[in-house]
């Protein structure tokens, strides 16, 4: 009983050692260290958006499928994306910027409403997300609408709420 014990100790022993065992150069130890800093991924973080090149590259990718069906490598397409898009004018991919921009100050729009929900209180979170998206849009409606409402409301139904109370 005593050798299996002593064996089993030091399985557990060399299991620890080779668990805290230095990598063999400088560069897996690099590696390593990245990977013990590297911080987990928020999945509700909204994603980047795409460069105007990327957009371009959505459509080119489209149409280029059409015309090369046998075309099955995805650096194939990207090579020949890149290459047009170098041939092209700053006036041809003007639309593409224009596109990348829009979806830019989308992003930052979403960002900064998560960034908001990160440093909000729990409960503030939780109410904001009962709210409907009618709801929240009536907030952000300009104040003319809301007098309009009002003046309507106390010309036709002031008279029935006051004779109730």
């Amino acid at each position: 009983m005593k050798g299996t014990k002593a064996k089993v100790e030091q399985k557990q022993v060399a299991e620890k050692k080779a668990a805290k065992r230095k990598p063999a150069n400088e560069a897996q130890a690099k590696r390593q260290m990245k990977k013990e800093k590297k911080a987990k991924k928020d999945p509700n973080k909204p994603k980047r958006p795409p460069s105007a090149f990327f957009v371009f590259l959505d459509e080119f990718r489209k149409e280029y499928k059409k015309a090369n069906p046998t075309a099955n490598s995805v650096s194939a397409v990207g090579k020949a994306g890149g290459e047009k898009w170098r041939t092209m004018s700053d006036g041809d991919k003007a639309p593409f910027v224009a596109k990348a921009e829009k979806k830019k100050a989308e992003y930052e729009k979403s960002l900064s409403s998560y960034n908001k929900q990160q440093d909000a209180s729990p409960e503030e979170v939780a109410e904001e997300s009962d709210k409907s998206k009618s709801e929240i849009n009536d907030e952000e409606d300009d104040e003319s609408g809301e007098v309009m409402c009002f003046a309507w409301f106390s010309k036709h139904f002031r008279h029935i709420y006051i004779s109730r109370r």
